[in-house]
């Protein structure tokens, strides 16, 4: 009985182990595609930033303005 317990015990770290390997190759491929899109998310935001500011105005001169 005790043998038995014993391989269960060995099979399931055994299982862990190979899931832990799977879940930490899932994770480098999500940081992989994370990375690259910060980026573009980067550029996105500097794009509205950009769009937030206030138009630069030229001062307007007041009065009759003769062309010529």
């Amino acid at each position: 009985m005790v043998n038995i317990a014993i391989m269960r015990a060995f099979l399931k770290l055994r299982e862990l182990v190979a899931n832990h390997k799977e879940f930490a190759t899932k994770l480098a491929e999500l940081e992989r595609r994370v990375a690259s899109h910060d980026g573009h998310i980067r550029s996105l935001f500097d794009a509205i930033r950009q769009l937030m500011e206030p138009a630069e105005s030229k001062p307007r001169r007041i009065g009759f303005h003769a062309k010529g």
